[in-house]
């Protein structure tokens, strides 16, 4: 009698040891996932998709790209699924299929790289609505997705008054991708900053009508500066490395040759430290982290348009060259013209026919 009730207490004693652990066990999985569940909803992924010039054209897909891995960087984040990436398109029949598959990949923002991919951005928005997109260089009217455009004839006017100063022959040089209106404000804003410094100096403009052609580029670039050209800007993408090549072999052919050319989107020094002048920025890269760090806050701005100017940060001129014969004349010029422009005294024309009429007085 005295064991079978020992038996029974020991017994109970254990039901209630195996209760009690199973009960802290559940709490313990509980916690952990609620732990995932909170890692899980904090966790931030982000993505690209380029235009055909590729993530590496040293202009505007670059620039993307690299505003991208400073905000995984800034976030802690990794390259790939989960993360930050991109997809590279060789063709505009990739872009339907890049954007859905970064979207079913779970990436929470997908960018869409340049004015090419506006109906590609559209039509996979709709059919994707739990994600959110956001297109640079043009707007789509969408709930999920925010347009992205700047204010690059700023840049390109600061880029037309350093030509204007450095050149001696009077003769200068753009060469412009395709006729859409972001490359007109390039060309316009280049041509009122050219006026505005020197009006007597003619600007030869010709068009590639490629992004990605820079064996076209060295053709147009060839011959702007067998014409007399001694300075040429380009806003053609990967179609400018042709300007560039051109550049620096006449250059080292004729090393006393006073030849120069103007880089955009990004800091372009490094396509040739001898004869690239400045560039005209399109800080992409700024507008991809700002837009990024507000998705990632919750304050997504879908269905919007942000235009990024020299007020944003978002456009500007890269360092002159030291090179320069008349660095300190072209650095004092521009202060001024930015001061001008900021303050609303000069507005920059962003159109052919703002040019008409522009005037600087």
């Amino acid at each position: 009698m005295k064991k079978h009730k020992i038996g029974m207490a020991l017994s109970l004693v254990l039901a209630a040891g195996t209760l009690l652990g199973a009960c802290g066990k559940s709490d313990d999985t509980t916690k952990d996932q609620a732990k995932g569940g909170d890692k899980e909803k904090t966790t931030f992924s982000v993505a690209m998709v380029t235009d055909v010039g590729g993530v590496d054209d040293k202009s505007f897909n670059q620039s993307a790209w690299e505003g991208l891995q400073g905000f995984g960087k800034d976030n802690g984040l990794e390259k790939g699924k989960g993360g930050y990436d991109y997809l590279q398109s060789t063709s505009d029949a990739d872009y339907t299929t890049n954007l859905n598959t970064l979207a079913r990949q779970g990436f929470n923002l997908v960018y869409g790289i340049g004015f090419l991919m506006h109906d590609a951005v559209d039509g996979i928005a709709k059919q994707q609505p739990k994600t959110n997109f956001a297109i640079v260089d043009d707007e789509v009217k969408q709930p999920n997705v925010a347009s992205v455009l700047f204010k690059e004839q700023e840049a390109a006017f600061l880029a037309g008054v350093a030509a204007a100063l450095t050149t001696k022959s009077n003769h200068i040089g753009f060469i412009g991708g395709m006729e859409i209106p972001v490359i007109e404000r390039f060309e316009s804003g280049f041509l009122a900053g050219v006026k505005a410094a020197k009006p007597e100096a003619k600007v030869d403009v010709q068009y590639s009508g490629a992004f990605d052609k820079a064996e076209l580029g060295q053709t147009i670039a060839s011959k702007m500066y067998s014409s007399g050209a001694d300075v040429v800007f380009h806003a053609a993408g990967a179609t400018g490395n042709g300007l560039f090549k051109e550049a620096g072999d006449l250059k080292k052919k004729d090393p006393s040759r006073e030849i120069w050319a103007i880089g955009v989107d990004r800091d372009q020094n490094d396509m040739g430290p001898d004869v690239v002048l400045t560039s005209a920025m399109k800080r992409v890269d700024v507008a991809v982290k700002d837009l990024s760090t507000k998705a990632k806050d919750g304050k997504f701005p879908g269905g919007e348009t942000a235009i990024y100017g020299l007020h944003e940060d978002g456009v500007g001129l890269a360092p002159v060259n030291s090179k320069a014969p008349n660095k300190d004349a072209i650095d004092k010029a521009v202060k001024e013209w930015v001061e001008k422009i900021k303050s609303g005294d000069v507005k920059v024309p962003g159109t052919r026919d703002e040019l008409k009429t522009f005037s600087a007085k």
